[in-house]
């Protein structure tokens, strides 16, 4: 996929009648992965970060978008949150990491950082939709979606404004935030979008002494979740530094479990967002 379902190249979409994707024409983005969540805290632009980086490393050419634009986290993650975006005729530029992801966040227009966004619905949404049709993305093989929590203007405005092949939900082992995710893949669904499968964040913590897994909440509330939903588990995140600290300067993750873990998981997404819908 390109710029929408119905178009195969870019050249299509630039020309096909009555396309419903609206896309700068530079652009072509193969393909387009949603992060999601149904609440705040859970980890949602983490993931979203772990994510890039990883495809990244696996020398794919990756964009993120930042579409949390109250709670813009993503500059602060990819390590981008000193720099500022620049435009010329082909769109506004987005920032790019030192290995080489392209960025775009609301954080990177604005003086300062903790400066609040104090905006209503429809002005969010449609800023959102400017990050997609206004920026000049080039050509990717990825471009990761952070999207906000909840189920409200902005997650609707990326599901009908978007092309997106499939959404990674994010969930935390706890009966309240798996309740208030459901409410976010019944939404997806409904949208007809592909639900890829759940990262459960926090999902347990490593004995220091010992080195065993301890699970807070218990694993029981997840796999009842998983399967009323049928839904696939991609993987399961635990609460550690490496994770908790990947914002700050110079921060990378060195623990080899942790990262053969999210290698498996971009595996998975990988496999269901190639597979013929």
């Amino acid at each position: 996929m390109s710029n929408c379902e119905n178009c195969p190249t870019k050249e299509d979409c630039k020309t096909k009648e009555g396309c419903m994707i609206e896309n700068n024409p530079y652009n072509f983005v193969k393909k387009i992965i949603g992060v999601m969540s149904g609440k705040g805290g859970v980890g949602k632009s983490t993931v979203s970060a772990l994510i890039a980086e990883e495809l990244n490393k696996k020398g794919y050419k990756v964009g993120v978008l930042d579409a949390d634009i109250t709670g813009p986290s993503i500059p602060r993650l990819l390590k981008v949150k000193d720099k500022k975006v620049q435009s010329n005729e082909l769109g506004i530029l987005p920032v790019a990491t030192e290995n080489g992801i392209k960025v775009m966040s609301l954080n990177l227009l604005m003086e300062e950082e903790e400066q609040p966004v104090i905006w209503r619905g429809p002005l969010i949404a449609g800023t959102v939709k400017q990050f997609w049709t206004d920026v000049f993305w080039g050509d990717l093989d990825y471009l990761v979606i952070d999207m906000p929590p909840g189920t409200g203007d902005v997650a609707l405005t990326v599901m009908q404004s978007i092309p997106i092949n499939g959404i990674v939900m994010v969930s935390v082992p706890q009966d309240l935030v798996s309740m208030i995710v459901a409410k976010a893949v019944n939404m997806v669904k409904t949208m007809n979008i592909k639900v890829i499968g759940v990262v459960e964040n926090m999902s347990y913590i490593i004995c220091p002494d010992c080195n065993k897994k301890i699970r807070i909440f218990g694993s029981e509330n997840t796999e009842e979740f998983l399967s009323k939903l049928d839904l696939k588990l991609l993987g399961e995140l635990p609460m550690c530094s490496d994770i908790a600290n990947l914002s700050e300067k110079d921060k990378t993750i060195q623990n080899a479990s942790l990262d053969e873990t999210v290698s498996i998981i971009i595996e998975r997404i990988m496999l269901s967002v190639n597979e013929n819908k």
